[in-house]
């Protein structure tokens, strides 16, 4: 009975590595083909379009994730002050993003149409809104944090790893929505800056990922395929708002300010909670001032 037990568990482990591994093969061949149409759209034609620069930037971002999972493959663990270090920094990105890159050039749109205070009202309800619509996201999407567990309707009744595929993706939508939309506002140095921090903090951000769901279970090649996979949204909103603001130039002021709350939202709600929960509040405030700081540079040497 015990050589039959061992048999089956180990056909069961020599299953799971195949499907993992099959699962990496498909999304590297679907990553290849998201950029090599990426790779043709910005071909096509003289200078390229707003969304082929979305969509490029987007990929860039996507491919700095997968990057960053890769090292967990030759480790199993991270330490906390590491790991609350690395979410710090994350963070500081996206807060300075939100500030230089995104509140501060809708206020400048807001003003060509408006007075100074309707500006600021205008950019006031659009950061609410972004707010607003990933936290009615979060209470209402099934997904699964490293922190609270379980959350959304009928969260239970699915697989952990589509639980946290959508816990990341409502991470990650707000970063592609906003390189799309600064593309579309029509600087493409100061919207390269933006890519570049946030490719920059995606880095990290994968490794994070990857490590963490290894720390629950999970196996470590399936950890890296999703934490690669996890980046794959920020194209696709790169994309959206790159294309919204493109047809509905008015919007512009309001895209900027939806995708600052958005991102706003989950620094809040996700990345500064889970960074100050072990207790290396000190390491992980050191990550976002590092973080803010260098996005600061960025976007005014770039800008």
């Amino acid at each position: 009975m015990a050589d039959s037990d061992t048999i089956a568990s180990t056909d069961s482990r020599r299953r799971l590595r195949w499907r993992d591994g099959l699962g990496l093969a498909v999304l590297l061949l679907g990553g290849a083909l998201l950029l090599h149409h990426g790779w043709t759209l910005m071909q096509a034609g003289g200078a390229p379009s707003v969304m082929a620069m979305a969509l490029q930037a987007g990929l860039i971002a996507a491919a700095a994730t997968a990057l960053g999972t890769l090292p967990a493959l030759g480790t199993r663990s991270l330490s906390d002050r590491s790991q609350d270090a690395l979410m710090g920094f994350g963070a500081g990105v996206m807060l300075a993003a939100c500030s230089f890159s995104l509140i501060l050039p809708g206020l400048s749109a807001a003003r060509e149409h408006t007075s100074a205070s309707g500006a600021a009202s205008l950019m006031a309800v659009a950061v609410l809104l972004g707010a607003w619509a990933l936290m009615a996201m979060d209470r209402w999407l099934p997904h699964e944090h490293f922190i609270k567990g379980r959350e959304g309707m009928d969260a239970k009744r699915l697989r952990r790893t589509t639980l946290f595929v959508i816990a990341v993706t409502l991470h990650n939508l707000p970063e592609g929505l906003a390189m799309g939309v600064a593309f579309a506002a029509g600087d493409p140095v100061a919207a390269g800056g933006l890519s570049l921090a946030i490719a920059i903090q995606d880095v990290p951000e994968g490794f994070v990922i990857a490590v963490a769901l290894m720390s629950i279970g999970f196996s470590r090649t399936r950890s890296v395929a999703v934490g690669a996979a996890s980046g794959l949204v920020e194209p696709v909103g790169a994309v959206l708002g790159a294309w919204v603001v493109s047809v509905w130039p008015m919007l512009l002021p309001w895209g900027l300010g939806f995708a600052a709350g958005a991102m706003l939202f989950v620094i809040s709600h996700e990345i500064i909670p889970e960074s100050h929960r072990k207790g290396h509040e000190r390491w992980a405030t050191q990550g976002l001032m590092l973080g803010f700081a260098l996005m600061m540079v960025l976007d005014t040497a770039l800008g």
